[in-house]
């Protein structure tokens, strides 16, 4: 059981994983794609590109993890057998995520005509001759346009411009749905919506807050930096609900003195909130540092606005209040303030455990106001750190893949292509699937990632998915989006290359605002063709007379020349297939006092006390350690005692108070849904509870928090009917 013998993060188990992958993928293969000149298909903390592919943005050798071997794992398969497509529907309904993911890759189009049972596999011809009439067939005011993280920042562009060319600006990407509150929470407060740090200043921060993440499983390679901090006497203080094994101690694979002595320790103090208690600790730590009298007075006066109302917040509010929302002792606050007070460099770094909340911007403000409050914001070795996922979800968001674009970005794109926009706000996620299943969407542009499998509520996503008439996927695998929420209407599916194998160099963004070429070039399957192609081919087809060549832009080169002539920032991308010369893009990273607000200061920002219904049990969702986003490589959790996908974590006070034992099957209930799940006992304060997305989405309701309009994934109110 979790609690009685002690489970370490990475380790050899993960080591001989590795390796095992490997030779399934065929170690010809696996060193091919490993180390060419590709950014990583993993997480946006960024390895590969033109310093080589296991290697990060420091130069270090070898940048490999668990997800980079996972994700290279599925690109390097086999074309999934046209047999396949001989089942009907329901027989593909019946696979898992795994057993999806595992059917090998997509090598040709697929079509399933209104009101069929089955796909059939179609040539290209067709393929983009009807997708291109659909579409000129609809309103552009009843279509949408959704990009997963994955795609280039080449192909987000010309997505982006085919769809405000086309008319609409129901232009929206996953970050609604991640990490889209961190932008509104740190452009109130610091003027910029991403990082303001760079790798580099992980290197000498001598204390990380790691805060509502676990990087253990879904950005392994952070552990290395964290390990770093603790080796050269530094702290690292992790924030979270659930005690994670792999936080606690941890055997970096590439450290050999870690792997010798079964796993160094990461976390030198952990606290554990109850879920959606975060805001209460932050202001309280907050509080107790003002106590002390340890706050920044230089920095607030000079480079900060807004401290009075956030001090006189904090001086009303009292400790038995503060200690009751979350969970967490006086004492123990102000343990962890005195140790923020006596760092000299702080980066607090946090994930989707603090956006996936109806109060998410809430949360970030509350981060940032705390690292304002020591000057810890427009420093070197010191600032604020998102956790991001997917591998370009930033650079995506950064080239215009959003309803709104800025007043300067979207004047120069009119300029430049000699045309006028849509100006009214484009619909968000949400939004495009609530309109859906009201009726008023016709057809659906989604290029990349599983949008079924990533909404809450999934009896409502299928109603909103399966009421869209003309739905195109663009894709490198099949997931269960892909044969869910189909409905009646017309489906395409095309299949298109992975990073790797693009046919010119493409870019991407990191979390450090950092952006890296990708060679592109392997060859693996014939069939495939890269995103930009088929939106090129698209473009010129449904807008034949439209003052943008579209067939121009299927050489990358003069998008990218586009792209840094109307977006501030990314001026040197016009030649970086010339100069291979990567770069941070310019004003994000913030080492001197200088924010992006209109007076040029930071904002503190009162933060209320969110309601919490603590009657209930508090679930978060959460991924496993064998799963990336909604892709699902391993059905058991290797961090979590090998629990399935269908359990439901628990503290062992709240199962014997419920009268459930372990391993019992019960039902978890919300006002959304119903799900069957197996009890498990984990480290969980009372009154929390865990379960693994997407399966528990069952439960999650379509609520978002009214400024980033992200779902509650992380704080769902639910019972146990046994």
């Amino acid at each position: 059981m979790l609690e009685h013998k002690q489970i370490v993060g990475g380790g050899p188990k993960k080591v001989l994983y590795t390796l095992e992958t490997i030779r399934r993928m065929g170690v010809v293969k696996a060193a091919k794609a490993l180390t060419s000149k590709n950014a990583c298909k993993a997480c946006a903390y960024g390895m590969g590109g033109q310093r080589g592919g296991m290697t990060n943005e420091l130069d270090e050798f070898p940048s490999v993890c668990n997800k980079s071997v996972q994700a290279q794992s599925s690109d390097v398969q086999a074309a999934i057998p046209l047999e396949i497509f001989e089942h009907e529907l329901a027989d593909l309904q019946e696979l898992t995520g795994r057993e999806m993911e595992k059917l090998g890759r997509l090598g040709t189009p697929l079509f399933k005509a209104a009101g069929a049972q089955r796909f059939a596999p179609v040539d290209w011809d067709f393929a983009i001759a009807h997708a291109a009439e659909r579409l000129r067939d609809t309103a552009p005011h009843r279509s949408f346009f959704y990009s997963s993280g994955r795609s280039s920042n080449e192909a987000g562009f010309i997505f982006q411009l085919l769809a405000r060319a086309f008319g609409t600006n129901n232009v929206n990407n996953c970050s609604y749905y991640c990490h889209q509150a961190t932008s509104e929470g740190l452009g109130t407060t610091i003027g910029k919506g991403t990082a303001s740090v760079e790798l580099e200043d992980l290197t000498g921060a001598d204390l990380i807050f790691v805060i509502g993440a676990n990087p253990s499983s879904n950005h392994p390679r952070f552990i290395h930096m964290l390990k770093n901090c603790r080796e050269r006497g530094g702290e690292v203080i992790v924030i979270n609900p659930a005690k994670e094994p792999g936080l606690v101690k941890f055997a970096v694979p590439k450290s050999p003195g870690s792997m010798l002595k079964g796993g160094s320790d990461i976390a030198t103090d952990y606290v554990q909130p109850r879920i959606g208690g975060d805001i209460a600790l932050l202001k309280g730590i907050a509080k107790a540092v003002l106590e002390m009298g340890r706050e920044d007075r230089a920095f607030i006066a000079n480079h900060a606005s807004g401290f009075e109302a956030f001090a006189a917040d904090l001086d009303a509010l009292g400790w038995d209040e503060i200690s009751a929302e979350c969970g967490v002792g006086r004492d123990e606050i102000t343990h962890i303030a005195e140790r923020y007070g006596q760092a000299e460099h702080v980066v607090f770094a946090w994930g989707m455990g603090m956006t996936h909340h109806i109060h998410g911007v809430a949360n970030v403000e509350a981060i940032a106001n705390l690292a304002m409050l020591r000057g810890m914001v427009g420093k070197r070795f010191a600032g604020l750190l998102p956790l991001r996922g997917h591998s370009n979800v930033q650079g995506i968001g950064t080239i215009g893949v959003k309803p709104v674009l800025a007043k300067d970005v979207l004047e120069k794109m009119e300029a430049a292509f000699g045309m006028k926009f849509p100006e009214e706000k484009g619909f968000d996620t949400m939004a495009c699937l609530k309109a859906a299943e009201a009726g008023a969407i016709d057809s659906a542009v989604i290029m990349g990632g599983n949008l079924w499998g990533a909404t809450p509520d999934t009896a409502f996503a299928s109603r909103a998915m399966g009421a869209i008439g003309f739905k195109l996927f663009l894709t490198t695998t099949l997931n269960m989006g892909h044969v869910h929420g189909l409905g009646d209407g017309e489906v395409l599916i095309l299949p298109v290359t992975a990073r790797d194998e693009e046919w010119q160099p493409t870019t991407q963004e990191s979390m450090f605002n950092y952006v890296r070429l990708s060679d592109g070039g392997i060859l693996r399957l014939e069939g495939v063709r890269p995103e930009s192609h088929i939106l090129c081919d698209l473009g010129s087809r449904i807008l034949p007379d439209s003052p943008i060549d579209f067939r121009a832009f299927s050489q990358h080169s003069k998008v990218r020349g586009a792209i840094a002539a109307i977006v501030p920032g990314l001026e040197q991308l016009a030649d970086i297939d010339v100069a291979k010369q990567e770069f941070h893009i310019k004003h994000r990273v913030m080492h001197t006092p200088e924010f992006g607000t209109p007076d040029g200061k930071a904002h503190f920002v009162v933060v209320p006390l969110p309601a919490m219904q603590r009657e209930r049990l508090n679930l978060a969702t959460v991924r496993s350690e064998g799963q990336f986003n909604t892709i699902i490589y391993e059905d058991t959790d290797s961090y979590r005692g090998h629990a399935g996908r269908h359990a439901v974590f628990l503290n062992r006070d709240d199962m014997v108070a419920f009268g459930v034992s372990e391993g019992q099957s019960v039902t978890l209930a919300s006002d959304t849904g119903r799900m069957r799940a197996v009890a498990t006992p984990f480290d969980l304060p009372r009154g929390s509870a865990m379960a693994y997305y997407p399966e528990a989405n069952v439960l999650v309701g379509t609520a978002v928090d009214p400024r980033s309009k992200t779902p509650a994934f992380k704080s769902v109110p639910v019972w146990i009917e046994a």
